[in-house]
């Protein structure tokens, strides 16, 4: 009999499957902001967020990103920048 005392014990927790570890980190600007996009290795993005935090600085320490994303492997990905700002991306692949 529940009289509403106490707190209520927690249910079970459903297992799920863990989505697989952000692969790529590509900076580039969106109208004069530098982002930071994080793909999987399918190139499906799963975040963004502003470039100048301290995460994107940590993420990147140590690594040198290779000049643009025009490939046929970004279009998608990329679709809604231009030319001009897919080619001054700077593409960082993430250790897993």
């Amino acid at each position: 009999m529940n009289q509403g005392f106490g707190s209520e014990s927690p249910r079970a927790h459903a297992q799920t499957e863990h989505r697989k570890p952000a692969r790529y980190l590509v900076v580039i600007d969106s109208g004069g902001v530098a982002i930071a996009r994080l793909f999987l290795d399918t190139r499906e993005q799963v975040a963004e967020f502003d470039a100048a935090t301290e995460e994107a600085a940590q993420m990147t320490a140590g690594l040198v990103p290779a000049r643009g994303a025009g490939g046929a492997e970004w279009d998608r990905a990329l679709e809604g920048h231009s030319a001009a700002e897919r080619g001054a991306a700077e593409v960082y692949t993430l250790a897993v």
